[in-house]
């Protein structure tokens, strides 16, 4: 399956299709049950041309469980839910559970990152109560199959395979340039949206949600300071995600005829092997 939204921005990186199946693909990576890793690893591999397979029991952490649809899995994370609502936020330092599990943390090699973390908090929100109205307001789904597939878009077949969203690794040139396709033929200006969110969830359980809607919205993401901290060595420092549901996909594809980027201005912006 081609795109020719990406043939004209000239992506650096292959489009990431992501699916539902029941079945593992042969030869797809994947992380060890039970191993801590970030799911932005794996897109990033499917953005260079790999093929990688998440399920319930390998989906590297408690957020990337979340993101992909496997669940609330934020109560499974160390202390349970309450100390992830003061792990995003003010740190579980004040609290008498939150230190004594932080204690088991510590004592666990490799964990000093993590346990800095865990006690410090990451002080992305403010405090406790505002994770927890993050957490409520996040559209966390159980998706209906086994695993969640990532590989590039040119490796998919749109007939036999069940892809759910599209995205798209770009510069700020080419993230305004999707901007404005996505609101090209809406009678509406918020056809996009910029989410506070997991560089997962911006590419998973959001946009699913928004393949519900009869007018979807793209969402950009890679706002997560940690996801870009995760990437920045294997995909650069100046790039975001652009994510479709299927049906946003398509029309913006289907309008590219009559659009900017035959006039002067995306022109002067665009590659010169980018221009049709």
């Amino acid at each position: 399956m081609n795109s020719r939204i990406a043939s004209i921005l000239d992506l650096k990186y292959q489009p990431v299709a992501l699916l539902w199946s029941d079945e593992k693909p042969e030869k797809a990576v994947t992380f060890k049950q039970g191993r801590w890793a970030c799911v932005m690893f794996s897109f990033a591999a499917a953005a260079r041309g790999k093929t990688a397979a998440f399920s319930r029991e390998t989906f590297g952490c408690w957020g990337g469980g979340v993101g992909l649809g496997f669940g609330n899995r934020y109560v499974d994370f160390p202390g349970g839910e309450e100390c992830f609502h003061y792990f995003l936020s003010s740190g579980n330092k004040n609290s008498e559970v939150g230190r004594a599990v932080g204690e088991q943390i510590a004592q666990a090699s490799g964990t000093d990152g993590f346990y800095d973390d865990f006690m410090e908090g990451e002080r992305y929100l403010k405090g406790p109560e505002e994770t927890r109205a993050f957490i409520e307001n996040l559209p966390i789904t159980d998706i209906p199959a086994e695993y969640v597939i990532m590989k590039p878009l040119e490796q998919v077949n749109e007939q036999t395979e069940n892809l759910r969203t599209i995205t798209f690794l770009v510069n700020p040139d080419q993230l305004s340039a999707l901007v404005v396709l996505a609101n090209h033929a809406r009678k509406s200006y918020e056809n996009v949206i910029i989410p506070f969110a997991a560089g997962c969830q911006a590419i998973g359980i959001l946009p699913y949600a928004e393949a519900e809607k009869e007018t979807p919205r793209g969402v950009v993401g890679l706002v997560d300071l940690s996801a870009r901290k995760a990437v920045r060595k294997s995909l650069g420092q100046n790039v975001f995600s652009f994510s479709m549901p299927l049906p946003l996909f398509h029309e913006m594809e289907n309008n590219i005829d009559g659009s900017f980027f035959f006039r002067n201005t995306w022109q002067a912006l665009a590659p010169e092997d980018a221009k049709e």
